[in-house]
């Protein structure tokens, strides 16, 4: 994200003396991606960033996938997966959904502060499909509503905390970077004219989140041989991570609402692209809003059915009245899997019930990915079963 922030207390000239009341040094951190090559923050920090007194093991949670085979659509449903909130927290009780070797969904739903987490595997994007959180990071404080996509940059250390009703998540895990499109930005970084959505939608830490502590674990998930490449260790700080006085740089965490992606409407029924709100490495993210549909006479609202030639489609419903899955079972909380090398579409009723509408009040957040999604144990324990036969009303 090369949009400049300043917040707190930093010196006029980066990598120059900056002491505090006392006399000494604060210490300065460099945040930055692709290995000095890309965007970066400076962080300075009361105690040494990197004062490290004990690590130990963190076992995750199953993170073992299954392959979709044999080639199956699928309806997983989300809310099955927890039977309350209580004693559950964001980072420690997440359900892994699908998965490949670029990203993974997980599903959770929470009334506990998560323990200090960083993802040292990729930037995290985690959808809020109900209820609230506090999410206290390094940067600062952000406040996440329903409906606040909250974007997380790699190795950010950040904690979860629920509001009064819990905070049901949907969590997009990368093994690289998520950013808003290339086509939305300019070559520097700005928002296009003809983006849907731009710099004054996206909110920031507006001040330092200073604490004070001593022997603070922190949990990071990193690079190993565990399921995925992935492993855990509970590494214990010397001084508190959020002893951030000030931090400049184009490298921060953010939420962006879903109600403020402004949709791209036509005559004809657009398609896909026009939704699509972030990528990463083989994949992109999109949302479907509630919109004006498309205004020729002769007009189909509901998508054409279509293969997924060079991609996985996964759809989740979590607002409002999908059109298209109209008899199939999928309701809010659904997720649908539509796998590469199966051609797929609304179904048969929806396509003449959506004749002459006018607007669709749906609301959904789609993962388009470009190498195949495994199931994870979440998904495989709340799979119905029978979506994959609901085109043809029968199964042999």
């Amino acid at each position: 994200m090369a949009y400049y922030r300043q917040v707190g207390q930093v010196p006029p000239k980066r990598h120059t003396q900056f002491r505090k009341p006392d006399g000494g040094l604060y210490y300065e951190e460099l945040m930055g991606e692709e290995g000095f090559s890309s965007d970066s923050s400076l962080l300075y920090h009361a105690g040494v960033p990197s004062a490290i007194v004990d690590s130990q093991v963190w076992s995750l949670p199953d993170l073992a996938t299954t392959p979709n085979h044999p080639l199956t659509p699928r309806h997983l449903k989300l809310h099955d997966l927890f039977e309350g909130i209580a004693g559950n927290n964001v980072v420690e009780h997440r359900r892994l959904v699908l998965g490949n070797g670029d990203v993974r969904i997980s599903y959770v739903a929470a009334a506990e502060a998560s323990p200090y987490y960083r993802n040292a595997i990729g930037d995290e994007c985690v959808y809020v499909e109900k209820g609230s959180a506090t999410v206290e990071t390094v940067f600062g404080v952000l406040e996440a509503r329903e409906g606040d996509y909250v974007l997380i940059p790699r190795a950010t250390t950040h904690r979860w905390l629920p509001g009064a009703d819990g905070v049901y998540a949907y969590c997009i895990e990368a093994n690289s970077h998520i950013a808003p499109p290339k086509r939305y930005l300019s070559r520097y970084g700005q928002f296009l004219e003809h983006a849907p959505y731009c710099e004054r939608d996206l909110v920031t830490p507006a001040a330092p989140y200073v604490v004070e502590g001593t022997d603070v674990e922190v949990l990071v998930k990193h690079r190993g041989n565990g399921p995925g490449g992935i492993v855990g260790s509970r590494m214990t700080y010397a001084t508190h991570p959020f002893d951030v006085v000030g931090w400049d740089g184009c490298l921060y965490p953010y939420t962006f609402n879903v109600s403020d992606f402004e949709p791209i409407t036509g005559r004809i029924h657009q398609p896909p692209p026009v939704h699509q709100v972030f990528e990463g490495h083989n994949f992109v993210i999109c949302n479907f809003v509630p919109r004006k549909v498309d205004y020729h006479p002769l007009s189909v609202p509901v998508p054409y059915y279509h293969s997924n030639v060079d991609s996985d489609e996964v759809m989740f419903y979590c607002g409002g009245d999908y059109e298209a899955r109209k008899g199939s079972g999928i309701g809010l909380g659904s997720i649908s899997l539509h796998p590469g090398g199966y051609a797929h579409g609304p179904q048969p009723a929806a396509i003449e019930a959506s004749l002459g509408a006018e607007r669709f009040e749906e609301l959904a957040v789609m993962v388009d990915t470009f190498r195949p999604l495994e199931l994870g144990e979440g998904g495989l324990e709340v799979d119905d079963g029978v979506y994959a036969w609901t085109w043809a009303g029968r199964r042999l």
